[in-house]
């Protein structure tokens, strides 16, 4: 049997069971008894098992029959969304978005990675929502997200697109006023500029694959990244950040990266999204889009 003819002999199969009779099943597929009775047997020929037990009054699935039947509708259900999949590439997608994520990383990369987006895709509408927590997609009805952080929601698909790690950075002119630091501990005493979150009165650090935390302290404290990157540029104080937001900073030399041999493990930054078997194509049309932005993005 050709694969085009196991295909309809597998949803001949499917509509007798679901409908109950080889007539309602022909009656389904606009087709005649005779046609349903001999693909049926044709199937039942080419794999040489009884699927069916069939009376005058009923049909019954043989324990082969049960087996068959789960992965025929398996089968159908994959080539139903490949198709559909292939005729929505052929079609503009359309409809609103919701993305998110966290704030300064929305700020630098995704807004403007969006923006082209919305340029080459007019017809779709976008909402982004920027926020330093971890929301969840199912209860506030966002479609994309953007995580900075190991994926813990089975639920979810996520795709990597990079990693990033925490980082201390310092001015030149920092440097030379406080000076050099060799040790996490040489920033005891130091002047720290202090992001309110997780690294607010501890950075923390990794030796000999231990991590550890060195309490710091200074006079400048902030509820904003951009505000501290700013302050350490002008030689304010030493600053913890994570090393996407420090990355032009440290191309052009305005900052300077320290301490790099007792860096934690790199953290994964991915586009999350619900498990769909089949997305809609401005959802799928605008992960691609990321993936490719995002993965130029320098990172770590």
């Amino acid at each position: 049997m050709l694969a085009m003819d196991k295909l309809r002999a597998m949803q001949t199969f499917v509509a007798i069971v679901d409908q109950g009779s080889l007539s309602a099943a022909a009656r389904v597929l606009e087709s005649s008894l005779p046609a349903v009775v001999r693909t049926l047997a044709a199937l039942e020929t080419s794999l040489d098992v009884r699927l069916l037990n069939r009376t005058t009054r009923r049909l019954a699935l043989t324990e082969e029959g049960h087996s068959y039947l789960e992965s025929c509708r398996q089968i159908l259900s994959e080539v139903h969304d490949a198709e559909a999949r292939l005729a929505a590439r052929h079609q503009a997608p359309t409809g609103t978005l919701v993305v998110t994520a966290p704030v300064l990383f929305g700020q630098l990369h995704v807004a403007p990675a969006l923006h082209r987006f919305l340029r080459a895709y007019p017809a779709i509408k976008c909402r982004l929502l920027l926020n330093d927590r971890v929301v969840n997609l199912w209860e506030e009805g966002i479609d994309v997200g953007i995580r900075i952080s190991p994926l813990d929601d089975s639920t979810l698909v996520a795709q990597n697109i990079g990693a990033i790690r925490r980082v201390v950075v310092a001015s030149a002119a920092c440097l030379a006023e406080q000076g050099e630091v060799t040790h996490p501990r040489d920033l005891i005493g130091k002047n720290c500029i202090r992001a309110y979150g997780a690294s607010y009165v501890q950075w923390r650090f990794w030796e000999n694959g231990r991590e550890f935390a060195v309490p710091v302290d200074g006079n400048l404290e902030v509820n904003h990244g951009l505000a501290a990157i700013e302050a350490c540029i002008g030689g304010l104080g030493f600053g913890s950040f994570l090393s996407y937001q420090v990355a032009g900073p440290l191309a052009d030399g305005r900052l300077k990266r320290i301490l790099t041999d007792y860096e934690g493990p790199a953290r994964p930054v991915s586009i999350v999204y619900p498990h769909a078997r089949l997305l809609p194509s401005r959802t799928r049309a605008f992960v691609e889009w990321m993936k490719k932005e995002l993965r130029e993005v320098p990172m770590v």
